[in-house]
């Protein structure tokens, strides 16, 4: 119904009918007709100089069109991919945007790197070819991964940084913090590691090329999160001007900070289609985007927390070793600076120094997953939190209230500089403890240990900082159908935008959510746009959205009152009527009088319009996680009982659209805390977990029922008062989870466990601390 408030409420996603019967168009399902399929010949070494390349037999095999390598694409003017600045960089400043070129050049410096690009008819003729190319270097001992980076194990990855370490930022004041540390009743440390992971959306990384040989102009399809962005990048290394290069994402499945940077891939594909005056496309296998995708997490971090004898937090000292892998990505550099911004969590803590040491590997390049720098935050706080509560006798829950931020002191600022928005912290741990019905937990416990079996409950509170940075500038418009259609910069990768943006409209118009249209995806119809990430969709294009139509209703104002010959002011509208006293008029009746002319000043055909909206801050969700779990000590397995959330994000627009996020997250954070680690062989730099043989992805089985609710405290930032979702899930699930296994664990003796906690690291775990008493007993 028009007038019924569809804002609050669970709306099904509009979208999903043509998904699940088969009718998305994905970039594979594009049609281009006379396609050429490109693939790449990838190093099979980690490091070293190239001796040999030969590509000859490989450009004379049946069904070959091209073979280019790195010289080709020099002369045809691309230039090396982008790289992110390292941010208060004192150790390379010559080395702030170290790039990768596009196809390895001289050297190669990870398994997997692109050294050849192949362009044939056929896959099976592209496979065969790249199996006649001759390859081999000079190598040289890999640094296979962070430990041997800090180590000094191995060369250099890049020859002029002898030492490995890209960069050296820092947060926070050290001689306060320092002061305070030596003024404490206590001192809890703890060391921690971040495992390397590697993304695996559904839809594997692909782009797709033509080119208009008459204008000039390329399309580049390309499924990513920001085609505005995606064109921004590019314009960066290829050579073609934006006004030229038309970039259309077609149906994402799945993005998560992979699909928002440009890879080398994207401009060999552009140049194959150029050259060859005929569509190219390459998708890639998923064996391929193991060794090829931005990879994620690697950090190693010391952490320690300063303390008063009644437990209050006095200051926090963190140094966290990041690995970014052979080259610098678009945000590769940014990851863990975000994540050391956000070390102090929800807590009044007076100081804060953190030290963030940019290390190099042979490995392939590290970059933004969903969370991007805030679940690595949340783990060491949360985990570093805990263990001082069990240090000084306390409960987790209290000495988490005794240190949280109190609602009374929003705005607040952090020691790391920045501005927290909103929130109660307090009163959403106590519902959440009430839901989760902690104070039964000693019951099941009894139970589980009748059964021989060890329970534990964990506790985690997180915050995080979403929908930070910049501007959307939306436009809507009327068509004569009576369609409203909304032309907006994000990108949806599967969270449902067609239908929360539907939504807002239909609301603040009186329209049936039927006769709205979203369209996202391209540049031609889409002029500007900063794309989805950091979980800033709603909160930034809804608000603009939100502008944009009370821009709209002006016009409209405007033209009614131009009928009745009065103010604009004079005028209102409500439930899809404007009004002036007794008159009315509808708005349909005003939209179809606005595609006839004349019309007055300020009123286009349509009633389009745009505004602008940028925030001025972040909004900062937070929310409690509990988590209860049982180990089988026989066998490690672990198994999540009961899983309880409760989060404040703001106003909420759609509940089923924010349960799903949530819920995704929650599935992405529980899957690199129990099972998920991207490893390289030390000595080799062989990636060893390179399929889903190797690298453990959860099931569905593996998820536990997740109870969820939510605490709304409205964010003053924008005129929504919503606060970011996409990534919550992710940033509170591991502390959560690891806290409950080493509740579960401690009284046999296991103090921490570093992620991921398989069966095999449970059992060994409490294996070794059984050894370790029985020596002792001995003794």
């Amino acid at each position: 119904m028009a007038n019924e408030k569809l804002t609050g409420r669970a709306v099904a996603r509009s979208e999903d009918a043509k998904l699940i019967t088969g009718q998305g168009q994905y970039l594979d399902d594009l049609p281009l007709p006379d396609c050429a399929v490109l693939m790449f010949f990838r190093s099979p070494f980690a490091c070293g100089e190239i001796t040999e390349l030969d590509v000859s037999d490989a450009r004379a095999g049946e069904g070959v069109l091209a073979v280019y390598v790195a010289d080709d694409l020099a002369a045809a003017g691309i230039k090396p991919v982008l790289a992110s600045d390292v941010r208060g960089n004192d150790k390379h400043p010559g080395h702030a945007a170290l790039k990768q070129s596009v196809l390895a050049h001289g050297a190669v410096r990870y398994v997997g790197e692109p050294v050849a690009a192949v362009v044939a008819t056929s896959k099976a003729a592209a496979r065969d070819a790249i199996e006649l190319i001759g390859f081999d270097v000079s190598e040289h001992e890999p640094v296979a991964d962070l430990r041997d980076a800090l180590a000094g194990t191995g060369g250099p990855v890049h020859a002029d940084i002898a030492d490995n370490v890209l960069g050296v930022m820092e947060h926070g004041d050290a001689a306060t913090t320092d002061a305070l540390f030596a003024d404490a009743a206590h001192v809890i440390d703890i060391d921690l590691v971040n495992n390397r992971l590697a993304p695996n959306a559904i839809e594997p990384r692909g782009c797709a090329a033509t080119y208009d040989q008459g204008s000039g102009e390329m399309t580049l399809y390309q499924g990513c999160q920001g085609v505005h962005a995606l064109r921004n990048y590019v314009c960066k290394s290829y050579p073609i001007d934006a006004d030229k290069l038309h970039v259309v994402s077609p149906d994402v499945g799945g993005g998560f900070g992979l699909k928002m940077f440009l890879q080398c891939e994207t401009m060999s594909v552009m140049h194959a289609a150029q050259s060859l005056g005929r569509p190219v496309k390459w998708v890639a296998e998923r064996s391929e985007s193991f060794l090829a995708d931005l990879h994620a997490r690697d950090h190693l971090t010391q952490a320690a927390l300063a303390l008063d004898a009644d437990g209050t937090m006095r200051a926090l000292r963190v140094t966290i070793n990041s690995n970014v892998g052979a080259y610098q990505s678009q945000g590769g550099a940014s990851i863990a600076w975000f994540g050391a911004f956000m070390s102090t969590g929800c807590y009044r803590i007076e100081a804060c120094h953190a030290r963030v040491n940019l290390m190099l590997t042979n490995t392939v390049p590290v970059d933004a997953y969903r969370g991007a720098g805030r679940p690595e935050a949340a783990y060491l706080i949360e985990r570093l939190v805990d263990k001082a509560a069990r240090s000084l006798g306390m409960s987790p829950a209290q000495i988490r209230r005794r240190n949280f931020i109190t609602a009374d002191a929003f705005p607040y600022e952090v020691p790391t500089g920045q501005v927290y928005d909103s929130g109660d912290y307090a009163r959403v741990m106590d519902v959440c403890l009430e839901r989760a019905d902690w104070r039964g937990f000693d019951a099941r416990r009894r139970d589980s240990e009748a059964r021989g079996m060890l329970r534990g409950i964990g506790l985690s509170y997180y915050v995080e900082i979403c929908s930070s940075y910049g501007a959307e500038h939306p436009h809507i418009e009327f068509r004569q159908d009576g369609q409203l259609v909304a032309f907006v910069g994000t990108q949806s990768t599967g969270q449902g935008h067609e239908t929360s943006f539907a939504q807002l409209l239909a609301d603040a118009l009186s329209l049936p959510m039927e006769r709205i249209s979203v369209r996202q995806g391209d540049t031609r119809i889409i002029p500007t746009g900063e794309g989805t990430g950091g979980s800033r969709s709603l909160a930034i294009a809804g608000s603009a959205l939100t502008l944009s139509v009370t821009a709209m209703l002006e016009q409209g104002k405007t033209l009614a009152a131009s009928v009745w010959q009065v103010d604009s002011d004079a005028v209102d509208y409500a439930n899809g009527q404007f009004s002036c006293g007794e008159q009315r008029v509808a708005l349909d009746d005003i939209v179809a009088r606005s595609f006839d002319a004349p019309l007055p000043d300020g009123v286009v055909r349509g009633l389009r319009a745009g505004e602008s909206f940028a925030p001025k801050g972040g909004t900062f969700p937070n929310g409690c996680h509990i988590c209860e779990v049982e180990v089988d000590p026989d066998t490690g397995a672990t198994t999540i009982q009961r899983y309880t959330v409760q989060d404040d994000m703001g106003n909420v627009v759609n509940p089923l659209l924010l349960q799903g996020q949530i819920m995704g997250g929650i599935a992405q954070g529980l899957g690199q805390a129990m099972l998920e680690q991207a490893i390289y062989e030390p000595g080799s730099g062989q990636l060893l977990t390179g399929s889903f043989l190797d690298y453990a992805m959860p099931y569905a089985s593996d998820m536990p029922d997740i109870s969820f609710a939510v605490t709304p405290v409205p964010s003053p930032r924008n005129p929504l008062g919503v606060k970011g979702a996409g990534e919550a899930g992710t940033v509170g699930a591991p502390p959560a989870f690891v806290n409950s296994v080493v509740d579960a664990l401690y009284d046999s003796g296991v103090e921490h466990l570093d992620m991921p906690l398989s069966p095999m690291a449970v059992w060994q775990a409490l294996a070794s601390r059984s050894q370790t008493d029985k020596k002792r007993e001995a003794a």
